[in-house]
């Protein structure tokens, strides 16, 4: 896909798209927004290592997508994911879970919580990046595939 393709995909939205990536690795960390900022031009990008940031940015800034690893310091992706689908204000929210050791407890959670995707990191790409965006422009809860 070209990327004006991929622009389209983002295109017509009032606002720019918006990931959270929460991810305390700084390798996956910069993996993850250089896969971004390749496929989909414009898209603000925000950091958090912990949960503890991430529910601040969540308070301050729109997010459209959250790539979300699961072992985390302050607790699992998955618990996060689920506490996410339950308030109202951050169920549309495309949720991919990028995680080293993906175990059935993360998949029924992830299941639970209308993940997107759930996918090791060593098969992360440019498909569930874009996937993500479209799901987040359409504004619908995702489902898990």
């Amino acid at each position: 896909m070209s990327r004006q393709q991929n622009k389209q995909i983002v295109g017509g939205t009032k606002a720019p798209p918006a990931c959270l990536i929460i991810e305390d690795s700084t390798f996956d960390q910069i993996k993850m927004t250089r896969m971004i900022n390749k496929n989909i031009s414009g898209t603000q990008i925000y950091v958090a290592t912990t949960l503890r940031e991430a529910r601040q940015t969540l308070a301050k800034y729109p997010i459209s997508v959250i790539l979300l690893d699961n072992h985390l310091p302050d607790g699992l992706g998955a618990d996060f994911a689920v506490e996410l689908a339950e308030l109202k204000i951050f169920s549309h929210i495309a949720v991919v879970m990028v995680s080293d050791w993906p175990t059935p407890f993360m998949w029924a959670k992830a299941a639970t919580a209308g993940v997107l995707h759930v996918v090791n990191k060593s098969e992360f790409g440019q498909q569930y990046v874009l996937d993500a965006f479209k799901h987040a422009q359409k504004k619908t809860k995702p489902r898990l595939h």
